[in-house]
């Protein structure tokens, strides 16, 4: 296959827009962009928090559940830039797609491609797995073909994200019914992060950060407390005499309210900062702080349910994702 520039080496000089054509590593950079792949590091928390909840331990099944979430999510963030390519040629044309760095038909075969293996990955796991996997991907389509631009957007978004938290526990074998106030959590939170969202290029909205400022103080006292009724596999393990991976009531209870704190820190900022200007900038800084909380809120919620081990595994999944950005050089490649 001829790489750009390599026909014209032999017949002459180069074409004057030669330069403009993209070579091979632009075209990484392009897709990392599209993929928005420093967010992924949000994605496997939502699985292992689940199987938290439901009080299975993490196997096999749980892996599979993971790579189905993460290729339903980048099925959704190609999906979203395709919906989004005319608007973004008047409001971000810097993108992947109005830049003409991808192909919108190379975009649109990418998320169908990735819902088909999302799926795959899902009946891998069982069909508990599957019957929570599909509609997950149908509200991920419906968000971004149709649902995006409605009042029903951010609990669209806040559905897609219980589910997958649902995936997990019903891939790991646990149910998903002991897992509900955990989805319902998390949900919540994504439900806030969603709303301030669309006001990320127009800014002005004091409304939508102030509720999301409000919505993470609520949060955090959910988790920081202590879940009254730990699910069956979690009570089994710290009955004494048992090996598990409960840890100790003070040491358990130091975990939880610590990861809550980080959630809190995390988010709380850049919300206020959004209340007090809610300028485009500021008001996609707070975006991001939010995505960002995700994973603390994640290992929160797996330390409420008594699984220590599994929200440890999760916490570190946010300086790995800061590790990533800055090796691969995506320190730039905005998460939202």
């Amino acid at each position: 296959m001829e790489t750009p520039g390599s026909a014209s080496a032999a017949v002459g000089p180069p074409r004057a827009d030669a330069a403009a054509l993209p070579t091979p590593s632009s075209r990484a950079g392009a897709w990392a962009e599209l993929l928005r792949l420093p967010a992924l590091f949000t994605v496997p928390g939502d699985a292992l928090a689940g199987a938290a909840a439901a009080g299975a331990r993490p196997g096999p099944r749980t892996l599979l559940a993971i790579g189905s979430s993460l290729c339903l999510y980048e099925a959704g963030m190609a999906l979203n830039d395709w919906a989004d390519r005319a608007e973004d040629a008047v409001e971000r044309p810097h993108r992947p797609l109005p830049s003409g760095r991808i192909r919108p038909a190379a975009a649109l075969a990418a998320a169908s491609a990735l819902t088909g293996a999302g799926l795959a990955l899902a009946a891998g796991a069982g069909r508990p797995a599957l019957t929570i996997a599909v509609p997950l991907a149908a509200t991920v389509w419906a968000y971004d073909l149709t649902l995006k631009h409605t009042p029903a957007g951010p609990a669209a978004m806040a559905a897609a994200r219980g589910l997958d938290l649902l995936l997990g526990a019903a891939a790991t074998g646990g149910g998903t019914r002991a897992a509900l106030p955990s989805a319902a959590l998390l949900g919540s939170h994504t439900l806030a992060v969603t709303a301030v969202s669309r006001r990320e290029t127009t800014g002005g909205s004091v409304l939508a950060p102030l509720a999301a400022l409000a919505t993470t103080g609520a949060l955090t006292g959910l988790v920081a407390r202590r879940r009254t009724r730990l699910p069956a596999g979690r009570r089994a393990a710290a009955a004494p005499g048992l090996s598990g991976s409960t840890p100790a009531p003070g040491v358990a209870d130091a975990l939880r309210t610590g990861l809550s704190a980080v959630y809190t820190a995390t988010a709380a900022r850049p919300y206020f900062h959004a209340v007090l200007n809610p300028s485009p900038p500021l008001t996609q800084r707070a975006v991001g702080g939010g995505i960002r909380a995700t994973i603390p809120l994640q290992a929160a919620l797996a330390a409420r349910s008594g699984a220590g081990a599994t929200s440890l595994l999760v916490a570190a999944l946010a300086p790995a994702g800061r590790w990533f950005a800055k090796r691969t050089a995506m320190r730039k490649v905005s998460i939202t």
